[in-house]
């Protein structure tokens, strides 16, 4: 009795430690499973973290600050596109100055900003030490108050207008009404473009020379018997584009060459003095993806 007892005992005993590392092997299993799919999540968010980091980095590193000068014709452009470097350059200061193309190619020259903008084509003499980027194209839209009835202009007709050859708007179909001739200063490259394309330069008479794009467009719309020449992409409600020649005034035409009365937009920088590295990350992304998106977006023609 005393035998049996004792095989049973050591029976039970055995199945206890054998049930016992069936137990602890399972649990070994888990643990291994667990800690593999734990690493891959650590590795995952640290790749993650990893990328964020070197993002935010990159970000970090550019700073310091871009300066423009000129055209007032470039302002919006030039204010778009310095908000959009800024989402992902947010430590660069942006700073704008208008002054007209003539001021900003002398500001370029003398280096007191990185870029000098231009609504025109670089002078000789200030191709001499200038590159000029063209980035963008834009037309040049001849503006009527909304109330004149006039809709359209052969090239022949604005130079007569513009020359004084012509002085009621009754000689171009229009209401026995008296032409005001509205224009820019001499240093605006929007003058210098407009008088370029219609050849009256030295030949202009005008009423008014104003000095930004936003002065043209106010007075001629708030004088019926105006006429003006602003930036296609300026063109709103407030005044009236006519037709040059039967062509409109819109980007398209611009960018297939019919509507004549058009000038490149420039952003000139000393040729002998390498840009900082903002600076060239700016103009990088002026003529990059985004921001020639931004170009289109406001009515103008990008060049990539």
């Amino acid at each position: 009795m005393k035998k049996l007892m004792t095989l049973i005992f050591a029976g039970m005993m055995m199945t206890a430690a054998l049930s016992g590392c069936g137990s602890n092997g399972g649990n070994s299993s888990e643990t291994s499973t667990e800690s593999t799919t734990s690493s891959a999540v650590t590795s995952t968010a640290s790749e993650s973290s990893e990328t964020e980091s070197k993002t935010e980095s990159a970000t970090e590193e550019l700073s310091g600050s871009v300066t423009m000068a000129g055209s007032t014709s470039m302002e919006e452009m030039a204010k778009a596109v310095a908000e959009g470097f800024n989402m992902t350059w947010p430590d660069v200061v942006v700073d704008i100055q208008l002054g007209g193309s003539s001021a900003g190619a002398t500001a370029a020259m003398e280096g007191t900003c990185d870029f000098g903008n231009l609504s025109r084509d670089l002078k000789e003499e200030e191709a001499a030490v200038l590159t000029g980027e063209i980035v963008a194209l834009d037309g040049i839209a001849v503006v009527v108050n909304p109330n004149n009835t006039v809709e359209d202009l052969t090239l022949e007709q604005i130079y007569d207008i513009y020359t004084g050859a012509v002085t009621n708007w009754s000689e171009v179909g229009g209401d026995d009404l008296e032409i005001h001739v509205v224009g820019r200063e001499a240093s605006s490259g929007t003058r210098d473009g407009f008088e370029s394309v219609v050849d009256c330069k030295d030949a202009a008479q005008y009423d008014e020379e104003l000095t930004s794009t936003g002065a043209v467009q106010t007075t001629v719309s708030q004088n019926p018997n105006a006429i003006g020449y602003v930036s296609l992409a300026n063109v709103d409600e407030t005044v009236k584009a006519v037709k040059v020649g039967g062509v409109e005034a819109t980007a398209e035409n611009v960018s297939n060459g019919s509507y004549t009365l058009q000038r490149p937009f420039v952003m000139a920088h000393l040729t002998e003095t390498p840009l900082s590295d903002t600076a060239q990350a700016f103009i990088d992304y002026v003529l990059g993806e985004e921001g020639q998106e931004i170009v289109a977006n406001l009515g103008l023609v990008p060049v990539k």
